[in-house]
C-alpha cells in the first residue's frame, strides 16, 4: 500500500508543483496586489488595504464595464446555444427521415470555419465589414440605395450589439460542430421510432434531441458565460478608443488592460481582475448547480 501512494505521488508531484506555481501563485500574488498602490515601478508597493475596492465600487466607468459584462453572460450563450442547436438539428436530423440536409458535411466546415481565424484577425475583418463610408460591406449597399450609413463601431446605440454579433458568429460555428457529435452518438432508431409514431420536427427536438444533449448544453453554456465575463481582443481591436464610444463597449478585461498598462496603475487594475474572478467562479458554480438534473440514459 506504502510503495502504491509512492508511485502516485511520484507521478503527481511535477504537475501538482507546475499548477501551485503557474497557476495558484499569480492568484495568490494577485490579490496582494490589489490591496497596494503599485504602480508597476516600486519595488516595494505601498499597502492600502481595500482602499482600491473601494474607489472601484465608486467608479462609473467599471459599473458599465459590468453591465457590459453581465449583459453579454445573458446573451451570448442564450443566442449561441440557440442558433447552434438549429443549425445542428438541421445538418443532423432536418433532412429526409432523419438524415441531415443535402451538403451537410459542407456546411460544417464553414460554420467551423470562423474558429480557425485568429481572436484580432476576427476583429480586424469586421473593421472593415462596418465602417462607415461606402467601402463598408454593409453601408456600401445602404449607401448605394441612397440610405443613410449606420454607424456600427461609431454610435454609441450601435456599437455594443455590434460587438454582440460578431461574438455569436465567432463563436456559433465550434457549438454547431460540438452538439452535431453529440447528435451522432443519440441511436437514429429513437428518431425513426418517435416518427413512427407520429412526432414532427418540432417534437423530435424537444421531445428527444434536447433532452439527450442537455450534459453538452450546460458546458456550452458554462464555456460562452466564461467567454462573456472575459472577453477582450475583440472589444479591444475592433472597437473605437478600445471600448468606445464613450465606454459604450467597454467590458472588465480592457478596463483590466487600460488601468495597467496605459494609466499604470497596477494595483486598481489588480483589485479589477480579483472582482472578474470572484464573478467568473460565482458563475460556473451558479450554473452548475441550477443546471443540474438526471442523467437521461441511451
Amino acid at each position: 500500500m506504502l510503495r502504491r501512494r509512492l508511485f502516485i505521488t511520484s507521478f503527481l508531484a511535477a504537475p501538482v508543483t507546475l499548477y501551485l506555481v503557474y497557476v495558484i501563485a499569480p492568484y495568490v500574488q494577485a490579490f496582494y496586489i490589489a490591496m497596494t498602490d503599485w504602480r508597476g515601478v516600486s519595488a516595494a508597493p505601498r499597502f492600502t488595504g481595500l482602499e482600491n475596492f473601494q474607489r472601484l465600487f465608486s467608479d462609473g466607468i467599471f459599473w458599465k464595464a459590468v453591465s457590459h459584462n453581465a449583459l453579454l453572460l445573458v446573451l451570448l450563450p442564450l443566442i449561441t446555444i440557440v442558433l447552434a442547436l438549429f443549425f445542428a438539428f438541421l445538418l443532423n436530423v432536418g433532412g429526409k427521415g432523419v438524415t441531415g440536409v443535402r451538403g451537410s458535411k459542407f456546411y460544417r466546415v464553414v460554420f467551423f470555419f470562423p474558429q480557425v481565424l485568429a481572436v484580432a484577425v476576427v476583429a480586424v475583418l469586421f473593421q472593415q465589414v462596418f465602417r462607415p463610408d461606402d467601402s463598408g460591406m454593409l453601408n456600401g449597399p445602404l449607401m448605394a440605395l441612397g440610405l443613410s450609413p449606420v454607424g456600427f463601431l461609431s454610435d454609441p446605440s450601435v456599437a455594443f450589439w455590434s460587438v454582440l454579433g460578431v461574438m455569436v458568429w465567432q463563436a456559433v460555428g465550434f457549438y454547431v460542430v460540438l452538439f452535431s457529435a453529440g447528435l451522432a452518438s443519440i441511436p437514429g432508431d429513437m428518431f425513426e421510432a418517435a416518427q413512427i409514431d407520429g412526432a414532427g420536427r418540432f417534437s423530435l427536438f424537444f421531445r428527444i434531441t434536447l433532452p439527450l444533449l442537455w450534459d453538452t448544453v450546460q458546458v456550452a453554456w458554462i464555456y460562452l458565460g466564461i467567454l462573456a465575463l472575459d472577453v477582450f481582443a475583440i472589444v479591444w481591436v475592433m472597437t473605437d478608443q478600445h471600448g468606445g464610444p464613450d465606454f459604450s463597449t467597454t467590458v472588465m478585461a480592457a478596463e483590466i488592460y487600460r488601468n495597467a498598462f496605459q494609466y499604470f496603475r497596477f494595483g486598481y487594475a489588480s483589485a479589477l481582475g480579483v472582482i472578474m474572478f470572484l464573478f467568473t467562479i460565482g458563475f460556473a458554480i451558479l450554473a452548475l448547480r441550477l443546471s443540474r438534473r438526471e442523467r437521461i440514459e441511451y
